[in-house]
């Protein structure tokens, strides 16, 4: 049993350790590269002083290097905090003050673009630059600039001792007013929410998940969560046009995708050869309801695939979700409650409600976030 999110990949390292673990344009990683990928950057990063519950703030498109900062830190002992990478740099400074990051993960170019925004971030000591090996910048003021392969190079040590309880990432969500709010998730609160929706979505060792949303984005990471716990494949993509994700699909032999409405309106409005979307087995949509003549456009682009319409938040991962084969009968409704969770609709008197009867959508479970960073009440 997997209690910690990066036992995650050892686990299926440790059986097939040349299975294709992660896809990036070019790039194919196994389990095991993976593995080793994730450890050696985690000695590094406790080699470099990451204390137990240090936040490492990771600012970087979709790339193997990101997944590896992440999960190494997880596996160190710190938390990590993913960085919406088109967010403006005053965005991202709040992110890096609210976190108290003392470490940034991130490239030569986004790193000077943020410019004078560091000066406002105290709290960072130490940059590593993915995308350059060769060393760090002379000494000056601000925090220790290094690279990547300079990191890994470095003095290694052991990690901190981790129970599934501790926290393991702060993913910052805008809500409804004011700034972005940092939810608190520990091991447990990603482990079993990849458990869960691997259940219910039927995920196995075949599938080829394409991670088309933001790791910050909650459902964006689960798309490596939920592989790397059944030993699947997750394709990474940044896109620029629709007609990108389109290319991949087809090209990567996709199975499954999990998207947003305004992404699936504009996929609907391609034209999908046969071959490219034969393949996916399922699609699922999160984050807003889904018109019935934007499903039904789907449904004749993917005439294989079953449609998932789930309901969520980033304070609780995953609620509900509306099985396949409920979709025509009842496509307005947000569905049932995903497996190890319950969900209430609870009146004014603190009981539940009568059906029919509105009230308060309550969620029960492991799933259930920590609570917001730096602000308990």
């Amino acid at each position: 049993m997997d209690y910690l999110l990066d036992q995650l990949i050892r686990t299926t390292a440790s059986t097939v350790p040349d299975d294709e673990a992660l896809a990036c344009r070019h790039q194919r990683v196994s389990y095991g590269s993976l593995d080793a990928q994730v450890d050696a950057m985690a000695g590094a990063l406790a080699g470099a002083d990451l204390q137990r519950r240090d936040r490492v703030a990771i600012y970087l498109s979709k790339t193997v290097e990101n997944v590896v900062a992440m999960f190494a830190v997880a596996r160190a002992g710190g938390v990590f905090v993913p960085v919406n990478p088109v967010l403006k740099s005053s965005q991202v400074g709040h992110i890096l003050r609210d976190s108290g990051a003392r470490m940034l993960v991130t490239t030569a170019d986004r790193y000077g673009a943020l410019g004078s925004t560091m000066e406002t971030c105290p709290s960072i000591e130490l940059v590593v630059l993915a995308d350059r090996p060769e060393g760090s910048d002379e000494p000056g003021p601000g925090p220790k600039v290094i690279g990547w392969q300079e990191l890994l190079a470095g003095p290694h040590r052991d990690s901190h001792r981790v129970i599934d309880i501790d926290i393991v990432s702060i993913l910052y969500t805008s809500g409804s007013t004011g700034n972005p709010k940092g939810v608190v998730l520990s091991h447990r609160n990603m482990v079993d929410g990849a458990r869960s929706v691997a259940s219910y979505l039927e995920n196995h060792a075949s599938d080829r998940l394409l991670a088309v949303l933001p790791f910050s984005f909650d459902v964006g990471f689960s798309q490596l969560s939920t592989a790397f716990c059944t030993g699947g494949t997750t394709v990474l993509h940044d896109y620029f046009l629709p007609r990108d994700v389109l290319k991949v699909v087809e090209q990567q032999e996709i199975t499954g995708i999990t998207g947003v409405p305004p992404l699936w309106m504009q996929l609907a409005d391609l034209e999908w050869p046969e071959r490219a979307g034969s393949g996916v087995r399922y699609f699922a949509n999160t984050g807003g309801k889904m018109p019935r003549a934007l499903l039904q456009r789907l449904r004749d682009h993917f005439p294989n695939a079953r449609p998932y319409l789930m309901y969520g938040l980033t304070e609780a991962f995953r609620s509900t979700y509306l099985p396949p084969q409920e979709v025509d009968r009842r496509p307005d409704s947000i569905g049932k409650a995903i497996p190890n969770a319950e969900i209430l609709v609870i009146g004014d008197d603190g009981k539940p409600c009568a059906p029919g009867e509105p009230g308060e959508l309550v969620h029960r479970g492991a799933l259930v976030s920590m609570g917001y960073w730096n602000d308990p009440e």
